[in-house]
C-alpha cells in the first residue's frame, strides 16, 4: 500500500474523531447552557470542522425563532460542513425527521464526501431520524426520495441554501415550498446582495421578489453595505416571526 492511502486513512480517522467530539460538546452545551452558548461554541476552534458558514449574530436571531417552533419535520437544501444541520437537530422536536439534500461537487459549497455520512447521521438526538440525500435538489429522483420520506407529512421548517443562481433558488423554493405545512417557516441564506465585481450569488434578487408575498424577517449583520450572507425568514401563514 502506498503512503498516500495511508495518509488519507489517518486524516479521515482524525477528522472523524474531531467531529464526533464536537458533536458531543455541542449537544451537551445545548442541554446545559441553552441556545446562545451553543452558537458561541459552534464558532470556536473546538468546532471548526462543523462551524456554520454564517455570521453568528444572524444565525442566533434565526435559530431563536426556529427553536420556538420545535419543528417535527425539517428539510435543508445545502449542507456543506453540516453546521446548520447539527443546529437544526438541536432546535427540532426530540422525535423529528430531518432531511438534508447536498449536491456532490456543487458550485456553492456542497459536496461533503460519502465517508462523512455516518458522521452527519450522528448529529441526531436519540429519537430523531436524519435522511442524507447526496444529489441535485432540482432532479426528479431527489424529489421522489423526499416525498417518499415525508409520506403524508409536511415540512415544518425549510432552509434553502443550495443553488445560488436566480433560477436555481427560485426552483428550489417553488418545488419544496409546496411541501411545507400551512403553518411552516422557510429560511434563505445569502439574501444580502453579492457586491463582487462579477457576482455569482443571486439569492437576493429572488428574495426581494418573494418576500413581498409573506410576513418576513431579515437578519443582516452589516446592513445595506453587506455583501452576501444574511438570512431571511418567511412565515407561510402570515404569523408574526
Amino acid at each position: 500500500m502506498s503512503a498516500n492511502p495511508i495518509r488519507s486513512a489517518i486524516s479521515r480517522y482524525l477528522i472523524s474523531k474531531a467531529i464526533r467530539r464536537s458533536v458531543k460538546l455541542v449537544h451537551a452545551c445545548y442541554a446545559k447552557d441553552g441556545l446562545e452558548a451553543t452558537i458561541d461554541l459552534l464558532f470556536t476552534k473546538e468546532c471548526e470542522l462543523v462551524m456554520p458558514w454564517q455570521f453568528k449574530e444572524e444565525l442566533l436571531a434565526l435559530a431563536t425563532r426556529i427553536e420556538a417552533q420545535r419543528p417535527k419535520v425539517v428539510m435543508e437544501i445545502g449542507t456543506a460542513t453540516g453546521g446548520t444541520l447539527l443546529l437544526s437537530c438541536l432546535l427540532a422536536a426530540d422525535d423529528a425527521t430531518l432531511i438534508s439534500v447536498d449536491l456532490p461537487e456543487g458550485d456553492f459549497g456542497g459536496g461533503y464526501p460519502a465517508w462523512k455520512l455516518p458522521l452527519y447521521s450522528s448529529f441526531a438526538k436519540p429519537g430523531q431520524r436524519i435522511h442524507l440525500i447526496r444529489g441535485d435538489s432540482h432532479s426528479r429522483d431527489v424529489h421522489q426520495q423526499i416525498t417518499g420520506v415525508l409520506a403524508d407529512r409536511r415540512i415544518d421548517y425549510l432552509f434553502i441554501d443550495g443553488d445560488h443562481t436566480y433560477e436555481g433558488v427560485k426552483q428550489d423554493f417553488e418545488t419544496y415550498s409546496a411541501l411545507v405545512d400551512a403553518h411552516g417557516l422557510i429560511a434563505f441564506h445569502d439574501i444580502a446582495p453579492d457586491r463582487a465585481p462579477m457576482p455569482n450569488h443571486f439569492v437576493s434578487v429572488f428574495w426581494n421578489e418573494v418576500k413581498q408575498r409573506y410576513t418576513h424577517r431579515e437578519f443582516i449583520k452589516h446592513g445595506a453595505e453587506q455583501s452576501k450572507w444574511g438570512l431571511g425568514l418567511l412565515s407561510v401563514d402570515g404569523s408574526a416571526i
